[in-house]
C-alpha cells in the first residue's frame, strides 16, 4: 500500500471511528502548520530528559501531520525493535489525532474495540501523543522501550512542553 492509499484509507477509519460509542475523543480539528525541526528537536529534548531521568533507553520519533519523520533519536543501549515502534507510535497518534493508549485501552475492552485490529498500520499501544500547538494538531511525538505506561509517560514529558 503506497503512503498516500494508507493516508487517504486512515483519514476515512479516522471519521468513522470519531461516530463509534466510547471512543476516546479526538483532538482538536483542523490540523495545524507542520512542526518545524526547531520545535521537533525541543519536544523530543523534553521526552529524552524524561526517559534518562528514570534510567529508560529509548527511542523518540517526532513526525509532522503527513506522519512524515521530521526528527529521531534513541539513547544508547535502546532495542533495536523501538525504532521502528516509536515511528509508528507517532504515525499513528497523528493520523487518529489521539494518544495511542486510547487503541491499547479500546482492544483491551474487547467486544466493538476489536474493530481497530483492522485498522491499517495503526499501533495500538501506548507511547504516541499528539503535539497540539495553539489548539491544532502539528505532529505527534512517538516512544518505545519501555513499558506502554512508561513510554506514554516520556511522550507526554515532551508533548506537553507545547502549547
Amino acid at each position: 500500500m503506497s503512503k498516500r492509499s494508507f493516508v487517504v484509507a486512515t483519514l476515512l477509519v479516522a471519521g468513522a471511528l470519531s461516530y463509534a460509542p466510547g471512543a476516546a475523543a479526538q483532538m482538536p480539528n483542523p490540523y495545524g502548520a507542520p512542526i518545524d525541526l526547531a520545535t521537533a528537536k525541543s519536544v523530543a529534548a523534553a521526552s529524552i530528559a524524561e526517559a534518562r531521568k528514570n534510567n529508560w533507553t529509548m527511542a523518540v520519533a517526532i513526525v509532522d501531520i503527513a506522519g512524515d519523520l521530521v526528527y529521531f533519536e534513541k539513547i544508547d543501549g535502546t532495542q533495536t525493535g523501538s525504532v521502528d515502534l516509536a515511528i509508528g507510535k507517532g504515525v499513528s497518534s497523528v493520523m487518529f489525532k489521539r494518544p495511542t493508549d486510547a487503541f491499547q485501552t479500546g482492544l483491551a475492552a474487547g467486544g466493538d474495540g476489536l474493530r481497530l485490529l483492522s485498522f491499517p498500520g495503526l499501533i495500538a499501544v501506548g507511547g504516541g501523543v499528539p503535539i497540539v500547538v495553539g489548539g491544532k494538531v502539528v505532529g505527534a511525538v512517538g516512544v518505545s522501550g519501555a513499558t506502554a505506561a512508561q513510554d506514554t509517560q516520556v511522550a507526554n514529558a515532551g508533548a506537553s512542553t507545547q502549547k
